[in-house]
């Protein structure tokens, strides 16, 4: 039946990183994607609908920003196939948008000139034009046309003033004149011929039909001049950038005090301003716990739903306000241009142990999660640094690590300030510290010996600085919260399911005299386990949580609860569990807990992205080879030195 139905026409979005493609994107289908304002976040092609004027429905592709058609990295390889229809399993455009900064045409018009010298149907969206305007650009965009020779339109894709942000009124946006000017290329042109199956047309006909766009950055950035002369007369006079704000920011000195003041602000918020939103979700999770054992007589059941489910997710679920906070912070740093200077500035620090500064955002991003972290190396040129910059994102300390620390950080360590500071941040802070250093001695080993290339140098260009959009901060966030919620109630959900099934059954014998669950299936994992983590201070108990927490590291903590078999609503769990594990654990034990965390080996998720990222399975086999014998050697040195201080 598909055969007989009409392909949509295929329009492609092509741009330069930050030049707003993504948020152009979001407007034309109305899907809702994160916006960043860094090269490389979005890195995969993203597909949506939009429907023309006389009814048509077009097939909108997002694809990676890319400075030019002569691939660099691996994020311009996809676009540069995909335009030139070099891809057995993609679809050549139809019709090409190609999305321009309107405060940066200096740059982005190269990119423009190339896909004109294909001879390819091309529409320009002149973007963030009311940006260009505030800052006293006068862009003639008629005149701009003339000279490109192709449709130029006016678009506004994120609005910056706060009536028009909320206005439910989209005229002045541009996004029907670009849909228009879209429709007329595709009546004019019509659509690109197919093969009689497109996905399985032959890339070397797909080729000879097209030719390379002109390579020489010289003359395209003379004819860019030329441009520029006519259409934007006053160009040369704005400035882009705030020097007074770099000269700050960017201090080889005063930048470093920065960042790091920055990031210790940071962690100091994590524990500061979740104590609220966390206590309410503590009491809610009671009331649920006590009103399930209130309706319910006493019962397999009733222990399923309390000391099992409600226990078990409810332990992790309050952590969430803590990663909430963590993910506002590093979406302000994405939206206002901040992490490409930060990466500047770490660049030569970097350089040190064999890495560019364009690993800095990757491991960034691996703070809030390895899975987005590694994906986003895909911006690194180098292979070797690329798989260099993998191997090590899983020692930066994710979001899945908050709720473990924070567990053992307020069982263990004092409530109290230390000057200004809290003393609970302070410790958070060091865990994260400790990752940051172990991911740095990974590196400079790896790019000695396995990995060994020259240095060089980050070239990247840098955003202006903006506003957070409201929009944006907004939307990643309940991005992230519906991510971690899903993940409490799927994967932690069936896990604490599971885990109170081993717990609970068989029943002890007749005459047994220590608690139950010692009897059951997980008792027997736990002492057989024992044998291995007794080195390092790990009771049974520890030993069982370790095993789910492989799938989610959220899980070892509702893990502890359930296998602990506290008999409370999963808020109370997080209140009990603390003062219980600082009543049965040694210091040793926990701080040998917090450093086998620092390093503990990926959960099954990451390793499965490694596998697909680098195409073997070589790599995520090493990968948690490594980290499994990091983790062991750091606990049992912190575990062996906490014993002799402490006796």
């Amino acid at each position: 039946m598909s055969a007989t139905l009409p392909l949509a026409a295929t329009v492609a979005l092509v741009g330069n990183p930050n030049c707003g493609k993504t948020a152009l994107f979001n407007l034309l289908t109305g899907a809702r994607q994160k916006v960043a304002n860094y090269a490389g976040v979005t890195v995969e092609r993203k597909e949506g609908n939009a429907r023309l004027a006389d009814g048509r429905v077009v097939t909108i592709m997002d694809l990676p920003g890319a400075y030019g058609l002569t691939p660099v990295t691996a994020d311009e390889a996809v676009t540069h196939d995909v335009v030139m229809g070099l891809r057995t399993d993609e679809r050549r455009p139809d019709v090409i948008i190609a999305v321009v900064d309107a405060t940066n045409l200096r740059m982005n018009l190269r990119l423009v000139l190339q896909l004109l010298a294909m001879d390819r149907p091309v529409v320009v969206a002149l973007n963030m034009m009311d940006v260009a305007r505030a800052r006293g650009l006068q862009i003639d965009v008629a005149q701009l046309s003339r000279e490109l020779g192709a449709p130029v339109v006016e678009t506004i894709a994120i609005r910056n003033s706060l009536w028009l942000r909320w206005s439910r009124n989209p005229s002045g946006n541009g996004r029907e004149a670009l849909l228009a000017a879209a429709q007329v290329a595709l009546d004019v042109h019509g659509p690109v011929p197919r093969a009689p199956d497109a996905h399985t047309a032959a890339a070397p006909d797909s080729q000879a039909r097209v030719a390379e766009p002109p390579a020489d950055l010289q003359a395209l950035q003379t004819r860019v001049k030329q441009i520029l002369a006519v259409a934007v007369p006053n160009s040369s006079s704005i400035h882009r950038f705030n020097h007074g704000i770099d000269a700050i920011v960017m201090h080889p000195v005063g930048g470093l005090v920065l960042l790091a003041g920055l990031l210790f602000f940071v962690f100091q918020a994590v524990f500061a301003w979740a104590n609220v939103p966390m206590d309410l979700i503590k009491e809610s999770m009671a009331w649920v716990g006590n009103w399930v054992t209130a309706h319910m007589a006493d019962g397999m059941l009733r222990s399923l739903l309390v000391d099992g489910i409600v226990a078990g997710v409810g332990s992790v679920l309050v952590f969430l306000p803590q990663i909430l906070i963590l993910f506002f912070f590093i979406l302000i740093l994405e939206e206002s241009g901040y992490l490409p200077r930060a990466a500047f500035l770490l660049d030569t620090w970097m350089g040190r142990v064999g890495l560019s500064g364009r690993a800095f955002i990757p491991l960034l991003s691996s703070f809030a999660c390895a899975i987005p972290g590694i994906m986003a190396t895909r911006t690194i040129p180098h292979a070797r640094d690329r798989l260099a910059t993998i191997m090590i994102a899983p020692l930066m300390t994710c979001s899945a690590r908050l709720p473990l620390y924070a567990l053992l950080i307020g069982a263990f360590i004092p409530a109290r300030n230390v000057g200004p500071f809290n003393l609970q941040g302070l410790t958070l802070f060091g865990l994260y510290v400790a990752g940051v250093l172990s991911a740095v001695s990974v590196a400079w080993v790896l790019k000695r010996t396995w990995m060994k290339t020259s240095y060089q140098p980050l070239m990247l260009e840098l955003p202006p600085y903006r506003v957070p959009n409201l929009n944006n901060l907004l939307l990643g966030l309940w991005q992230r919260a519906t991510i971690f919620l899903t993940r409490v109630g799927t994967i932690i959900f069936s896990l604490m399911v599971v885990l109170w099934f081993l717990s609970t059954f068989p029943s002890p014998p007749d005459g047994a005299t220590g608690p139950a669950i010692q009897y059951s299936l997980a008792g027997m994992i736990g002492r057989a386990l024992e044998v291995v983590f007794a080195p390092i201070g790990f009771n049974w108990q520890i030993s069982i949580a370790l095993v789910p927490g492989m799938a989610a590291r959220e899980v070892a903590v509702g893990a502890l609860g359930t296998v602990y078999a506290l008999s409370a609503t999963g808020g109370e769990t997080a209140q009990a569990l603390s003062p219980l594990l600082a009543q049965t654990w040694s210091l040793a034990t926990a701080y040998s807990l917090l450093a086998w965390y620092v390093f503990a080996p990926q959960c099954l998720s990451t390793l499965a992205v490694v596998k697909r990222e680098t195409n073997s399975w070589r790599y995520p086999l090493i990968m948690a080879g490594y980290l499994f014998g990091l983790a062991y050697l750091a606990s049992f040195i912190t575990y062996r030195i906490a014993l002799a201080l402490t006796a």
